[in-house]
């Protein structure tokens, strides 16, 4: 190969077309995958494979992807979703996506990473679609299939750390940096010598999955662990490149962070000094709901558990907004302000939520059925985008613990022995924590797909269905302004009741009967249980019970008229 311009090598040979496998021979060692690899059939170590993106025959051309402002969002893992865990095998359950509700469907990562299977983050040829879930062309047929059905597609992308297996960057470039770290491994380079290539790598990794694999959007995995001094930060450097590929294309996309920062800045638009993200994920939403259902303490739930708390993140996104934390020992985040809650996805679990636990248990296994329904109540009814987790509509009896098949004896002995040393604060029995090298602790991720057709699973999910088609028929309820968001609560008694527009979510939260009452002539919508208001508007509320109601006025004035 011949050097080029700013560290690059080339070479034109003919025998270098779409199909042909080849790699890389780097001071006498080697081979080595392309780090731009666009598949690797044969794994992390393998070889690399030429791909021609214009090759694929699209059959939604002209597709626009709904507003995310209305978006109900659902996260899947390829591999978990099905029994055959591969792209072509998704394609057959989005019609149950479609008929639940949902608008946008969110993958975690499918980078190409060590092994048959995994959560994905730990992928180390970003270019690459995960060769165990299937080919590039099948994973655009996954696309097009969704778009086929009004459904848009977005991807989990990791840009702060790459995994340690397959990991070859380091002999290309300097990729990585010694001056900063991550809780999983060296931090990528995006501030010292040699970043500008190193941030083209990742931006351009961004272009090509929304271009060339028209994906709608990219969920961007712990922006906390980007470690990035630049006058540009590097994403606000890639929102604006997003915005242009915007623009280019004639088709909307998205940005969607995960933080802990609790920093505004994520999602305040670039002009009016924010990085210019769209949304981010709001974990204070989800400890605060979290806490208040399960009675859970340990870890980082220790700052949470009442219901002022909630209350707060129902108003406010963030529940620290500069206040002391004591878990973290430290003063943590800043108020919101000017934002509303179109900027933050809610969730009563995610695959985090749910994988870094002892088993992987899911809400379900957690908290009583009249408590889920509380939970997923206040989530559809919250001025927040909300989000499920794969399975969760149908109240699914899988796990999702934290799975791995890395094939180096070492890495795999120091992951399994790791994972149990990852939760002490809180308080876990380590020997209750699958082994994630344990094929078994993967294969009882998997959906069962019989169980949406029988007791309780069939309940439970026309009970999101319901939820989900309330919050299309109530424009009030996609209203993200937390100006327009009442919510009252009574530690002691242990209710709390959420007010938007003309409707009303009560919960009884206390292992005791409670008396409430409604506006007269209130219309009751849902119930967790059988028994509905009297014409005089007084109703006994049953331990872990809920009542969704529609006022014939909005509810905000006079204050009094919704109270226990």
């Amino acid at each position: 190969m011949r050097p080029a311009e700013n560290g690059w090598w080339q070479i034109e040979h003919d025998s270098i077309f779409p199909g042909v496998d080849y790699a890389f021979f780097l001071d006498d060692a080697g081979p080595f995958p392309d780090p731009r690899s666009q598949f690797q059939p044969h794994g992390v170590h393998g070889p690399s494979r030429v791909v021609d993106h214009r090759s694929f025959r699209w059959t939604t051309e002209r597709w626009q992807p709904p507003p995310l402002s209305s978006a109900v969002v659902y996260e899947l893992h390829v591999g978990a979703f099905t029994r055959e865990g591969t792209f072509l095998s998704a394609i057959e359950r989005l019609d149950h996506l479609k008929v639940l509700g949902i608008t946008h469907v969110e993958l975690m990562p499918v980078q190409e990473f060590s092994g048959k299977w995994g959560w994905g983050y730990d992928g180390v040829d970003l270019y690459a679609p995960h060769h165990a879930y299937g080919s590039p062309d099948d994973l655009k047929r996954f696309v097009d299939a969704a778009h086929t059905r009004d459904l848009a597609v977005l991807l989990d992308v990791v840009y702060n750390h790459l995994g340690p297996a397959g990991n070859y960057l380091d002999r290309f470039a300097p990729y990585f940096m010694k001056r900063y770290s991550t809780p999983w491994g060296p931090a990528i380079n995006l501030d010292d010598a040699g970043s500008c290539e190193v941030r083209r790598f990742l931006c351009d990794n961004a272009i090509m999955w929304m271009r060339d694999y028209r994906f709608d959007g990219l969920r961007i995995d712990a922006i906390h662990a980007i470690h990035d001094s630049s006058a540009i930060h590097f994403l606000a450097q890639l929102s604006r490149e997003v915005d242009e590929l915007e623009a280019h294309l004639g088709r909307s996309l998205v940005l969607i962070a995960e933080s802990d920062l609790n920093d505004p800045r994520v999602v305040t638009p670039r002009p009016a000094g924010g990085l210019g993200i769209d949304a981010q994920w709001s974990d204070d939403f989800h400890h605060a709901l979290h806490s208040v259902l399960t009675g859970e303490r340990s870890g980082y739930f220790a700052d949470f558990g009442s219901l002022a708390q909630l209350a707060k993140a129902l108003t406010n996104a963030y529940v620290y907004d500069g206040r002391f934390s004591a878990y973290r020992r430290a003063i943590h985040g800043a108020k919101p302000r000017n934002l509303d809650g179109w900027r933050f996805l809610g969730y009563l679990q995610n695959h985090d939520q749910i994988g870094n636990r002892p088993a992987g248990e899911r809400a379900s296994q957690l908290m009583s059925l009249g408590r889920l329904k509380i939970g997923v109540a206040l989530l559809f009814c919250s001025p927040f985008i909300p989000m499920l987790f794969q399975g969760e509509e149908f109240m699914a009896s899988s796990p999702f613990p934290y799975f791995t098949q890395h094939e180096d004896p070492d890495l795999a002995r120091a992951v399994s022995e790791g994972r149990r040393r990852e939760f002490a604060s809180f308080e876990w029995n380590p020997e209750s924590i699958p082994d994630p090298q344990d094929p078994m602790t993967f294969r009882r991720a998997k959906l069962d797909w019989t169980e949406p057709d029988r007791e309780p699973h069939q309940s439970i999910l026309a009970f999101y269905k319901r939820l989900i088609d309330l919050r299309r028929t109530f424009p009030e309820l996609t209203d993200g302004s937390f100006d327009r968001v009442d919510v009252r609560f009574d530690e002691r008694q242990e209710w709390i009741i959420l007010r938007r527009g003309r409707i009303a979510v009560l919960a009884n939260l206390s292992d005791a009967a409670q008396k409430l009452r409604v506006p007269l002539r209130s219309t009751p919508l849902i119930s967790s249980e059988s028994e509905f208001p009297v014409p005089s508007g007084e109703f006994v509320m049953a331990p872990d019970s809920l009542l969704i109601v529609q006022s014939p006025v909005e509810l905000f004035a006079p204050r009094d008229t919704l109270t226990p």
